[in-house]
């Protein structure tokens, strides 16, 4: 068989028919002969729906890929050359846990960072080092693209712990450069951003157009309550008075470090009696409604309607992504890799987000150099609770699990930390062999 094989673990997820859209309009440069949908059995009826809707999306597109399926992660491994991972151990009924129980304590509950984002963490560390493990055996030259959150701290995982390339990717930074465009009214192929942080701490240092900083008017649009927010995150407006003095774009997930008593509130009502529910019961609505939509066999494109799913742009992200390693086009990307010394004062083993240049060997970090203090801070603050929570992770370790959490700028006390780990343990503990012990 001629072409690429690419392996998609976690291929049930709502997710997959944005990449396969992105496969599919990419065709002309990227020769795909077989993508292979996996996951487990629990999520038999989800993949058979992803994988009929996948196959009469090629099918319209009058292209020959093979859709596969199937629950053996080793057998569809084999001579595989790229590997997605997008799954959710636990599913969204974890997730929701995750969002729920740091409220008691008054502590944001939240998906990717702060203590829901460590059980996220401690969940998927063991699966994601397993996959590895067999690609090592099976497909020793694929490529991992990780786009499992949280996807900093897992990719660092996979790059501390392992010998597989691996790249992760988040959408944040495309959403942001989409969504600047348009309020620019400029092609977004016309613009720049400079992208530095961490994986949901990212910021847009200076904004480009045309070669032409326009930074100072991208704040000023947003100090007239553009939106420059995410579907799973509340649309609090930024003051004004903040964004002047910081001079930078911040992205979405900065509203949990800089707006955090706002969000807190939000939260708080959400889940309470009589509120919507959580950002995970939201989606598991959401959820219900697309697979009611793909089970049509008349339609044969993704939906408008996955764009509420949160996960817009993933497709451009992640097989733009492929293309140019595959192609060695030596572009720039936004993506999470090891800093190598980009960033000044941050290991080089530490996965960093930030502007690289893609070729066929992979990342290359554009030099950072030194944050100004106001990034500084945050920065090395979040990595020191993210190299506490692979180690946790990892290893089983009690003792960095607390730390860890201690450390996190979201948890207020060791008090409630070691509370917040005692609840998480116990929650999670079907998902957590490392910490049988």
């Amino acid at each position: 068989m001629s072409g690429l094989k690419v392996v998609v673990i976690g291929g049930g997820s709502s997710y997959t028919p944005e990449l396969i859209d992105g496969f599919i309009r990419r065709a002309g440069e990227l020769s795909v002969a077989e993508i292979c949908l996996v996951d487990i059995p629990t999520g038999q009826k989800k993949l058979a729906i992803i994988a009929e809707l996948s196959r009469r999306m090629v099918d319209k597109a009058g292209l020959k890929i093979s859709i596969t399926s199937c629950f053996d992660r080793e057998q569809a491994l084999q001579g595989a050359d790229f590997v997605v991972t997008q799954f959710r151990v636990g599913g969204l009924a974890a997730r929701a846990k995750d969002e729920r129980f740091p409220l008691q304590y008054g502590v944001l509950g939240q998906e990717t960072t702060g203590p829901g984002g460590f059980a996220k963490a401690l969940r998927t560390i063991p699966v994601i080092l397993a996959i590895c493990k067999d690609m090592e055996r099976l497909c020793p030259d694929a490529w991992l693209i990780n786009f499992t959150n949280p996807a900093g701290l897992i990719t660092e995982s996979v790059l501390r712990h392992t010998n597989v390339k691996c790249i992760g990717l988040c959408n944040v930074p495309i959403h942001l450069k989409m969504t600047i465009a348009k309020l620019l009214d400029a092609d977004a192929n016309e613009v720049y951003i400079d992208f530095a942080g961490l994986n949901h701490l990212v910021w847009g240092r200076t904004v480009w157009h045309k070669g032409i900083d326009v930074t100072a008017k991208v704040l000023e649009l947003m100090q007239d309550g553009a939106a420059l927010t995410m579907k799973n995150i509340p649309d609090l407006k930024w003051d004004g008075d903040f964004l002047q003095a910081l001079g930078m774009v911040p992205c979405p997930y900065h509203r949990y470090y800089y707006m955090t008593d706002a969000i807190l509130a939000e939260e708080q009502a959400a889940a309470a009696q009589g509120g919507v529910g959580t950002r995970a019961e939201v989606v598991k609505a959401v959820e219900s409604r697309l697979f009611e939509l793909y089970q049509d066999p008349q339609l044969a494109e993704k939906p408008a309607e996955l764009e509420k799913r949160g996960g817009a742009y993933y497709s451009d992200a992640a097989v733009s992504l492929i293309s140019a390693i595959y192609n060695d086009k030596r572009e720039i990307h936004t993506v999470n890799i090891a800093n190598n010394g980009a960033i000044s004062g941050l290991p080089a083993d530490a996965v960093i987000e930030t502007n690289c240049v893609i070729s066929k060997n992979g990342a290359l970090p554009l030099v950072v150099g030194e944050l100004p203090p106001e990034l500084a801070g945050l920065v090395q603050h979040v990595k020191a609770y993210e190299m506490l929570a692979i180690e946790a992770g990892v290893h089983g370790d009690h003792n960095k699990a607390l730390q860890a959490l201690a450390n996190h700028p979201l948890v207020p006390s060791v008090g409630i930390a070691k509370q917040l780990l005692a609840d998480l343990l116990m929650i999670n503990a079907e998902y957590l062999p490392q910490f049988e012990d």
